[in-house]
């Protein structure tokens, strides 16, 4: 049979026409996904953009608040935040911020939509924070990486909008820095009255500090800095530096020595990774380690209670791994039991005692109090407190104006006795 004649017989076949006409049918559209799935490849390639934010990164929080307030409003499946905000009075009220849930998102931005998938692993936790891993992640079409730009800056600027004018106080969780509580409101420097100079040389020196980064470099000096403010409790000592931190529009980075989860590798860590424009205050320095004299005495009572060492804080505040453009502060109650090593000049730079109140301070907090510039007053009631040959905190003369407030000046001076009962 001719070969044309047998292509023209098994054309003629049903069986195999209905078999040929099904396998290319397949074919192309086997062909034809494949070719789909390409150019869809191609095109997110291409001709979309996507950005991913972990967790773990310091913007993730900052675009979840960005999100809630440009996109939550274009969604219906919704998670809340409840928060607590106190005002100056010190009434608190609740908040309710709405966030896209986990799932699939779609809003506009500037004339962009941007699909949002919020992602959380179930199965993967973040070791340090003990909660599930999740991802944020958007997409959008273009190729332009302004876009995302654009949004990690306007995120960044909304959450720095809401910390204006107040101190935010961080605390170490796991390896990084977290905001802890509501930010401050701002407490002006002039309001915590120390001795005559004192407030004037630290902010003086911190200041110039600031300033001297080119000198420290030319001359391959380590760029940072530390202070030891020294004196008996109540005397204002942590006051001044969270008034400090204001006045300088910085942050207060709080390290407890005595946390039983903190290692030299962390403590070194958590120094070199702390948020620009903060102070990293040590408080209480005097309670985390005895001096090395009574260390043969007190090694026993002292083993176990933290896992940082003395040698390991030494290494991290001015050691080879020591971090730079750091700013410290220790305070403690009872200088005399600290470590020379501890206080030797590179590692404590400027040393202040923050005592008792003098003539000064009296006179300065009775005039801020009751608003007198009275000179007699001022001198009646610094005799007074200073005749009793007791020495008193700026604590307890607070408190006792504190309970005097609504008094007049001359009652207030008549009731002296009162600072010192029940001492």
């Amino acid at each position: 049979m001719p070969f044309g004649e047998y292509i023209s017989a098994l054309g003629d076949n049903p069986y195999f026409g209905a078999g040929f006409g099904l396998f290319g049918i397949g074919a192309a559209a086997a062909v034809m996904r494949k070719g789909l799935q390409a150019s869809l490849v191609l095109f997110r390639r291409h001709y979309m953009i996507t950005m991913e934010v972990p967790c773990r990164d310091k913007s993730y929080q900052w675009l979840l608040q960005w999100i809630t307030i440009r996109g939550a409003r274009k969604t219906q499946h919704l998670s809340v935040e409840t928060s607590f905000e106190q005002n100056e009075s010190g009434h608190t009220k609740t908040k309710y911020d709405f966030i896209p849930s986990i799932g699939t998102h779609f809003f506009r931005y500037k004339g962009t939509w941007i699909k949002v998938e919020r992602t959380r692993e179930q199965q993967t936790l973040d070791l340090h924070m003990g909660i599930p891993w999740e991802t944020v992640t958007l997409t959008s079409f273009g190729r332009d990486k302004q876009l995302y730009f654009n949004i990690l800056e306007e995120a960044r600027h909304m959450a720095l909008a809401q910390t204006e004018g107040k101190t935010v106080m961080y605390t170490a969780m796991g390896p990084e820095w977290r905001p802890f509580g509501h930010p401050r409101r701002r407490r002006p420097i002039t309001s915590v009255v120390l001795d005559v100079g004192v407030g004037e040389r630290i902010l003086c020196d911190i200041q110039d500090f600031l300033r001297a980064s080119s000198w420290y470099i030319e001359r391959g000096i380590p760029y940072r800095r530390g202070y030891l403010l020294h004196g008996p409790p109540g005397c204002g000592k942590s006051s001044y530096i969270t008034a400090l931190a204001g006045h300088l529009n910085f942050g207060i980075c709080v390290l407890n020595l005595s946390d039983r989860g903190l290692t030299d590798d962390r403590l070194n860590h958590l120094l070199s990774v702390a948020p620009h424009n903060t102070l990293i205050l040590l408080e209480d320095i005097d309670a985390a380690f005895v001096s090395r004299q009574e260390s043969s005495q007190a090694n026993t009572a002292y083993e176990g209670l933290n896992r940082v060492t003395f040698s390991g804080l030494l290494n991290c505040l001015d050691g080879v791994a020591s971090s730079e453009a750091r700013i410290v502060f220790m305070t403690t109650n009872y200088i005399d039991r600290l470590d020379p090593a501890l206080i030797r000049p590179g590692r404590v730079d400027l040393k202040e005692y923050i005592g008792h109140c003098t003539v000064h301070q009296l006179k300065t907090m009775f005039s801020k109090f009751y608003q007198t510039t009275d000179e007699d007053l001022l001198q009646k009631f610094s005799d007074l407190v200073q005749s009793r040959n007791q020495s008193v905190s700026p604590a307890q003369i607070q408190g006792y104006f504190m309970r005097h407030k609504c008094d007049t000046p001359s009652i207030v001076i008549e009731s002296i006795h009162e600072i010192w009962d029940g001492l």
